[in-house]
């Protein structure tokens, strides 16, 4: 038996969430493995659009079972936010599991967070999400999301975690504005009651998807975030607080990563990313602009506008054999539609010598400058396409042109955010 992963291979935001909604009814179960609330996926559905960070992009599909795994850190009020919002929509009986060892995020890890950033801050969301997973890593001032299920167990722990991280968030402080205090037994009375609304989905998710594995269930692994800011084989300090790689599913899910079959490896048409670090190929410029603005380059967690640049193939080819990919969906073609020509970064230059392989290390990387091919652009709108011979020549060479340069066979192109707006390549 073989599973399946969708992992993006840039720095986040290349649509993953499409395609796991895309190709979720294939499979039994849809299993978020790393991150938290801050990896944000819009998913259109029909004439609705969902903006999600913490349920698995396979929650439309009722017929589907979406798990949230352990390897998370759950913020409880953005949860139950998200289950609101498809509520509202008519969803009220989700088909959703969520582990009890997944890690709780609280308001002194948004505060440690903030007072924390200085002038090297790394440009996180400021959703807390470091300061937890560091807590997990830590392990005497962690919370899992079982534990509120015990009240004495809670209050006990945060009676002796809420002092000390009083006393670390004033010594910390970097900022003119004093730093907040916190109440235990306030905050336990506030989780607990997030815990009673969170109770009916609350398992011990291992053992459920150990079970599904046995009953010969088909498994959908979702990644968050991209590969680049994976935190040990991205671009290091600027990453996120998780292992966004295909690796992750292991110590995320307690499922065996020798049953992964098949690697669904997300580019988009260009790269972007959010936040501070080395960005080779960004485009500070109208054009970089231009594709902003078509491909509405904002952060569906935060807003913040997202940095955008050409194609960077180094970078790509990199995670993609990180991955294992055995095969590249490349996203947002349509975006690049009215443009007169179109560059791929194919090598990097680093101390006057040209370079093929990738420098994860951000030092290194803010050294580089990307060496780029130019290909004609197109002028048609692709939106309407729906196989591949429907596609501009131009259009097609350009996503052939990547998949060569990656290494790897170009599987789906999306040309719009429907998902009918998905053309087969193979």
């Amino acid at each position: 038996m073989k599973f399946t992963c969708v992992v993006g291979l840039q720095w986040g935001d290349e649509a993953k969430g499409k395609i796991v909604d895309l190709i979720g009814g294939e499979h039994d179960y849809v299993v978020r493995y790393n991150g938290g609330p801050n990896a944000g996926h819009t998913i259109v559905h029909g004439d609705r659009t969902f903006r999600l960070s913490i349920l698995p992009s396979g929650i439309l599909r009722p017929e589907v079972v979406s798990v949230i795994g352990n390897g998370l850190v759950i913020h409880p009020v953005k949860l139950l936010d998200e289950i609101a919002q498809l509520a509202k929509a008519g969803m009220t009986k989700l088909n959703l599991y969520l582990s009890d060892h997944a890690h709780v995020i609280f308001p002194y890890h948004v505060e440690e967070e903030r007072v924390n950033q200085s002038g090297t801050d790394i440009g996180t969301t400021g959703r807390g999400i470091g300061p937890c997973y560091q807590d997990k890593v830590g392990r005497s001032t962690a919370i899992r999301v079982g534990d509120p299920l015990y009240p004495e167990i809670l209050r006990e722990k945060l009676r002796s975690i809420v002092p000390r991280k009083n006393r670390l968030l004033v010594a910390m402080n970097t900022h003119a504005e004093p730093a907040k205090q916190f109440d235990a037994d306030l905050l336990c009375d506030e989780y607990l009651g997030y815990a009673e609304q969170l109770r009916p989905y609350i398992t011990e998710t291992t053992l459920l998807l150990r079970k599904a594995v046995k009953a010969g269930k088909k498994l959908l692994f979702e990644g968050a975030q991209g590969s680049l800011l994976d935190i040990d084989h991205g671009t290091y300090p600027f990453v996120t607080s998780s292992s966004s790689i295909c690796s992750g599913i292991w110590p995320g899910t307690g499922v065996s990563a020798r049953l992964i079959g098949r690697i669904i490896g997300v580019v988009k048409a260009y790269t972007t990313r959010v936040g501070r670090g080395p960005f080779p190929t960004e485009l500070d410029n109208e054009i970089g602009e231009r594709i902003r603005k078509i491909g509405r380059e904002y952060g569906t967690v935060t807003g913040r506008p997202r940095r955008v640049g050409w194609f960077d193939a180094v970078a790509a080819r990199h995670t993609a054999e990180l991955a294992d990919a055995d095969e590249i969906t490349v996203m947002l073609v349509d975006v690049l539609s009215g443009l007169a020509q179109i560059e791929i970064c194919h090598s990097y230059t680093m101390n006057g010598e040209t370079i093929t392989d990738f420098p994860a290390d951000g030092y290194l990387l803010e050294r580089c400058t990307a060496n780029y091919e130019t290909l004609p652009g197109w002028t048609e709108d692709l939106t309407k396409c729906r196989h591949k011979h429907e596609l501009p020549a131009a259009a097609l060479r350009y996503v052939e042109r990547i998949g060569e340069l990656v290494g790897k066979p170009i599987s789906m192109v999306s040309v719009g955010p429907d998902r009918e707006q998905t053309i087969p390549m193979m």
